[in-house]
């Protein structure tokens, strides 16, 4: 049986689907980092941010045999 923990820790994958759904609101040249428009920054920031909520999902579901 899940645990109510477990099952609101999954929601947390949906949060990079709503960070980068919508390319119109990212699809900008500014603000510039280090040379990189907006874009790619925004879109290469999420690969860290997903990685963590995805081991956080993770994490809150295994079951420990």
């Amino acid at each position: 049986m899940e645990k109510p923990r477990s099952k609101a820790a999954l929601w947390l994958l949906i949060i990079p689907y709503i960070g980068l759904l919508w390319p119109a609101f990212y699809n900008l040249r500014e603000p510039s980092l280090f040379g990189f428009p907006f874009f790619y920054w925004y879109q290469l920031l999420w690969v860290p941010i997903t990685a963590t909520l995805t081991w956080i999902a993770y994490r809150s579901v295994r079951h420990d045999d």
